[in-house]
């Protein structure tokens, strides 16, 4: 096996011992996090190597990309096969409704509207291409070394890259960053090679006539309202009462009800047996008994941490009965020189969750702001875990998120059944929900529902969701304010802008229910 070393910022093959690393850091999984790592421990003066598997929408053991998924590996999932694809779905699938509730606004659609899904999915893959290739500009300003091909650990200090070829090359380096994500799974039944994961999901050659979807969270009622959005019949089948388990109860009942609204047919409480081949398409089999033909079944039923191929186990480093990789506060592993940040260590799995790992892992914060009458100056603090000196742990607090399904959901904080479980004193319910002033004239049935969750005895605002349009982009700022601990009364003494849905939020002064620390259950009214 080849080994080489840095030599005069250069790749030379070599077999003589050397007494220093050929990198500081070498990354592998060029995802969200790994990108972000990666570039900013280079900026900070590092000598960093990232590793890649080649570029490709769909991925597997051999295949990703620059910008992979938080998911997957690959340059940032998010870009290729996650967040940003599926976003760019979802508007494709918002207009098709838009141009229906137009009709009300004087807007004469008479012709008959047809929707091109590949010319859609061509935009889309030029996208990312475009995404992918931005990334790697990224790195290589950066002055991080791509390699491409799958890294695997070999030692405490010690990375080695398969290439195309088969060829192996070790490297060394004083630390090894993994952030290689995770993958979806397929649901363990007879048939299951049928069914298709989110990955081949944005890339079909043909939009599905009728789709079946297995699965209750953020995946499975994004692609039900994408699919539906785009005028498919869509069947979506969850094992509980309702979708988005972990998500407040009452916000979910709402996304629900909107789904149904939409079209598409729930199946809650239910699972799939079996799937087989027909000539029709895939005969989909339920443990209810209910049989259905589709054309394509998703199996939207989890994701496993990425790290089989990874030799974890056999350098030593620590993984949970998932696979996930054991870490401390810091992003370290029980191997100091070895660190995980993202999906593989399945803590918050979530893109902006990733790439804060990443920044606490290697950049450096402003501290001080000096302003003279010539100049700005900013003296940098050593706030970095790794290249700066002194550990920072990210902070999960207060992290807001949203489902993309169509309307969407965003939440930020606490939901009401966590608040009342971890409060030690009672919790104050604030909901409002309403017809949006665009329904009005769309003649759109679709109420949009927001909810405050307080603390009683301090008045701070615990937790905040919103189910209706912009709800992403509305949560994003209410996130700002319960990061800064705002009160309720705070949010009444915002005056609100009018006429938006917004206002909403700084609006709502009737309490709804007041919910007793460990109850479930309303003691009062209000």
């Amino acid at each position: 096996m080849a080994r080489k070393m840095l030599i005069d910022g250069e790749l030379e093959k070599t077999n003589d011992a050397e007494s220093h690393y050929d990198f500081d850091l070498f990354v592998i999984g060029a995802g969200s996090g790994g990108v972000r790592a990666s570039r900013f421990s280079a900026q900070n003066g590092a000598k960093v190597a990232i590793c890649e598997l080649p570029f490709h929408p769909i991925s597997s053991e051999v295949i990703g990309g620059v910008g992979g998924t938080h998911e997957e590996p690959g340059l940032d999932w998010c870009v290729i096969r996650g967040c940003v694809p599926k976003k760019i779905l979802v508007y494709g699938a918002s207009f098709g409704p838009e141009l229906e509730d137009a009709r009300n606004y004087g807007w004469d659609v008479n012709a008959k509207i047809d929707f091109n899904w590949k010319k859609l999915l061509q935009k889309k893959t030029d996208e990312i291409n475009r995404l992918n290739g931005i990334y790697k500009r990224l790195l290589s300003g950066a002055g991080v070394k791509l390699f491409e091909g799958e890294g695997r650990v070999i030692g405490p200090n010690e990375v080695e890259v398969i290439q195309l070829d088969g060829t192996k090359i070790s490297y060394s380096a004083k630390h090894i960053l993994i952030a290689t994500g995770s993958r979806a799974q397929r649901l363990p039944i007879p048939g299951q090679e049928l069914g298709i994961t989110s990955d081949e999901a944005l890339s079909l050659e043909e939009l599905p006539k009728h789709a079946v979807i297995l699965g209750g969270g953020y995946i499975a009622v994004e692609f039900a309202s994408i699919w539906r959005g785009m005028g498919t019949k869509v069947d979506l089948f969850y094992r509980k009462d309702l979708p988005l388990r972990g998500f407040d109860d009452e916000m979910r009942e709402v996304v629900a009800k909107n789904l149904e609204g939409r079209g598409i047919k729930l199946h809650p409480g239910a699972n799939l047996k079996e799937l087989s081949k027909t000539e029709g398409g895939v005969k989909v089999l339920s443990d209810h008994g209910e049989e259905i033909v589709a054309d394509v079944v998703l199996f939207a039923t989890g994701r496993a941490p990425n790290s089989k191929r990874l030799n974890m186990e056999a350098v030593g480093v620590e993984l949970d009965k998932a696979g996930a990789i054991k870490v401390n506060q810091y992003s370290q592993t029980n191997v100091p020189s070895i660190w995980a940040i993202g999906d593989v260590t399945n803590r918050m799995n979530l893109t902006p969750v990733a790439l804060m790992e990443g920044t606490c892992f290697a950049v450096r914060y402003p501290e001080i702001l000096a302003l003279t009458s010539m100049f700005v100056s900013v003296v940098m603090s050593d706030y970095n875990t790794v290249f700066g000196g002194k550990p920072m742990a990210p902070d999960y607090s207060n992290i807001a998120c949203a489902v993309f399904c169509i309307p969407p959901l965003s939440v930020v904080g606490l939901s009401e059944q966590e608040a009342v479980e971890k409060a030690k004193g009672d919790v104050l319910i604030f909901t409002s929900t309403f017809n949006p002033m665009k329904n009005t004239i769309s003649g759109r049935q679709e109420k949009t529902m927001m909810k405050l969750v307080v603390d009683a005895e301090t008045d701070k605002v615990l937790g905040a969701s919103m189910c209706g349009p912009d709800a992403a982009e509305i949560m994003q700022g209410i996130a700002i304010a319960l990061k800064c601990g705002a009160t309720k009364a705070q949010f009444d003494s915002t005056v609100g802008i009018h006429p938006s849905a917004a206002e909403e939020f700084v609006t709502m002064r009737s309490v709804t229910r007041r919910v007793s620390a460990g109850t479930a259950k309303p003691r009062t009214n209000l």
